[in-house]
């Protein structure tokens, strides 16, 4: 495989290599690739982005044996979910060609990360797995991609897998391309099978369940520089950059992640920053790094096409512009779908806030949010009537629960609201979000499935039958309808089901929803818990604590198999007589309690509870600790 492992520490080309033709010209920078690998969550997008770096000699055979799987996956919480989260690029070296990769996530809660990881390239990988098919993440990067124009190369993954379908999977595939209302041109696109896994990828289509033909990537190789276009640039047009991601070093403070589309940026240089309000600010660049695998290196100067790291702006933000000083020409400012789903977030005001934490002030709330709203731009934190809780929307339930996530590993002490929806008025008539929900599932769930689906006023769009013992349903359901359906819906298929959904858009308000049929069992006392008393209870729900653990009054302790609340003591305990039985000294067999993850919880409140989220735990309360206060607010309701 022919490749280059040349890596320099000190200069890219900036200038491309002809200067002749005269100003104004359109000119390409054939020693560059852009590219972005686009799919649906866990279709090997990063496995393929491992092989790639492997194969072309990025790391020495050494750091080769030493890697972790999936090392794009830089978080912690990436590699817990299997997902990712974060918008990076990494850069190959393929003969004379540098190709500059980046990985976006798959799940449409982070589609800020997909759009500004659009921005940066010229091209896209489109990934689907042989078995599955394109699902509703899929759909939604693909469309962005469309609507960008760019090139698309259908990478057909995972073919060696015995359930692979390799033949349909790409009808799927122009059925998809068709209902996204892609032109001609669009639809003629070249397909590419691979096993990501292994590092193999065919032009020619294997067998459902065999290994591509060819040893290694190479075909991929060749065809990503025959279809993907070089950058393009106007020749003696001044410098503009634009800033599409931030990072931080230790070292250098705030980092510029940049694509620079015109003219050339050298280091120490004076340049104009045009920032999104229209003002303009002379500033200085004082490093300028380039991405050499997952690495970044010092340069002297960077060209038209090329993917850089800019130090020495402190307050410089996502959608501005880098641009000559004596000639400054602003580019458009990045633009991300409207939030859909939004939360409440504050300080922790239970009684046992201060036990794990460390960050407990509001101020310190703040500060962290306003942190997050300068990387993150599909998030936005608007004020509430308490002057220490916010509002923070978002894109969906997952999007919010990692920025909770995260804040809890900060060491931050948390009360987190139910998730609700976003709405909007239209023509003076309520509206309400709409996902598109795919279920994959055995077909013997259907009729529960239809039936869950039906209480959540979802709609019906298409039903399939693959002929193996599965099915395919798709609907299209409000999202307030889907909060909480995940953990019901696995209960239901007993595991068995995948579930995948994607915003669609806007629909007239469908009415009130009933999604939990269950109550709660509400903690009437401070105190730890008992194993005499979690015995008595267990009988009516589900619990939530396990012995020897200290509650408070208003904590949700467990969950009611009726539909109502219900007041429990969960610390009582035994009383101790001198009169002795048979069956005094019993041992008490509990059933095991259920552990919520913080996204469970979030999926399980109802309007009147949130979470209580700390480093130690996770715990499920009312919002009026006290009883009485919440009788006062049942009467309001009622009276109302």
């Amino acid at each position: 495989m022919p490749t280059s492992t040349e890596q320099t520490s000190t200069a890219t080309d900036a200038v491309p290599a002809s200067t002749e033709s005269a100003a104004g010209e359109v000119r390409s920078r054939n020693d560059r690739r852009n590219i972005a690998i686009i799919a649906h969550v866990d279709h090997g997008k990063t496995t393929l982005v491992d092989a790639m770096l492997r194969q072309s000699g990025a790391f020495s055979a050494h750091a080769s044996e030493d890697l972790t799987d999936r090392v794009m996956d830089s978080m912690d919480l990436e590699r817990e979910k299997g997902i990712t989260i974060l918008a990076k690029n990494t850069a190959v070296r393929y003969g004379d060609t540098t190709v500059n990769i980046i990985d976006t996530p798959g799940h449409a809660d982070f589609g800020g990360e997909v759009e500004r990881g659009l921005a940066m390239v010229d091209g896209v990988l489109l990934l689907v797995d042989a078995s599955e098919g394109p699902l509703p993440q899929t759909r939604f990067v693909l469309r962005k991609a469309l609507a960008a124009r760019l090139p698309v190369i259908l990478v057909i993954n995972k073919v060696d897998r015995s359930d692979a379908r390799i033949a349909e999977v790409v009808d799927e595939a122009y059925e998809l391309f068709l209902d996204l209302d892609a032109d001609e041109e669009q639809i003629d696109f070249p397909i590419v099978y691979c096993n990501a896994k292994a590092g193999r990828a065919s032009m020619s289509r294997p067998a459902d369940g065999d290994s591509p033909d060819s040893p290694d990537l190479k075909p991929l190789f060749d065809l990503l520089l025959e279809t993907i276009p070089a950058p393009t640039y106007v020749e003696g047009a001044p410098l503009q950059a634009l800033v599409t991601n931030l990072d931080a070093s230790p070292y250098l403070g705030r980092l510029a992640l940049c694509r620079v589309h015109n003219g050339t940026i050298r280091r120490g240089q004076q340049v104009m920053l045009c920032r999104a309000d229209g003002t303009q600010e002379r500033v200085k660049v004082s490093e300028l790094l380039v991405t050499q695998a997952l690495d970044r290196a010092p340069a002297e100067s960077a060209g038209p096409g090329d993917i850089i790291a800019i130090a020495g702006i402190p307050d410089i933000t996502i959608g501005e512009t880098l641009a000559d000083p004596e000639d400054p020409r602003p580019l458009p400012v990045i633009t991300v779908d409207e939030p859909s789903i939004s939360m409440t977030v504050g300080v922790n005001t239970s009684p046992l806030a201060g036990k794990s934490g460390k960050k407990l002030t509001a101020r310190l709330v703040k500060a962290r949010l306003d942190a997050e709203l300068v990387g993150n731009v599909s998030i936005r934190v608007l004020p509430t009537e308490r002057p220490d809780t916010w509002e923070i929307q978002g894109r969906g339930e997952l999007q919010l629960a990692v920025l909770v996530e995260l804040m809890r590993r900060e060491d931050f002490e948390l009360t987190v609201g139910k998730p609700q929806v976003v709405t909007r008025e239209v023509d003076g008539k309520l509206h309400e979000p709409v996902e598109r929900l795919t279920i994959d599932a055995p077909e013997e769930f259907l009729g529960t499935l239809t039936q869950l689906l039906a209480v959540r006023k979802g709609r019906v769009e298409q039903m399939i039958n693959h002929g193996t013992g599965w099915i395919r349903l798709e609907y299209l359901v409000p999202a307030r309808g889907l909060i909480g359906f995940r953990t019901e819906f696995l209960t239901e298929t007993r595991g068995t089901g995948l579930l995948h959904h994607v915003f669609e858009g806007y629909e007239p308000w469908f009415g009130e929803l009933r999604t939990r049929a269950t109550g709660s069992m509400v903690a009437d006392r401070s105190g730890p818990t008992t194993a005499y008393a979690l015995f008595n209870l267990q009988e009516r729900g589900t619990m939530f604590v396990p012995p020897m653990i200290d509650v408070y009054e208003g904590m949700i302790v467990g969950e009611n198999s009726r539909a109502d609340d219900m007041d429990v003591n969960p610390t009582k305990e035994k009383k101790l007589t001198n009169m002795r039985s048979s069956t005094g000294d019993e041992l008490v067999r509990l059933t095991p309690h259920r552990q919520l993850t913080l996204e469970q919880a979030l999926e399980f409140c109802r309007e009147d509870e949130c979470v209580e989220v700390t480093p130690a735990t996770v715990r499920i309360r009312k919002v009026a600790l006290l009883a009485a206060d919440r009788e006062k607010l049942r009467a309001r309701r009622r009276s109302n």
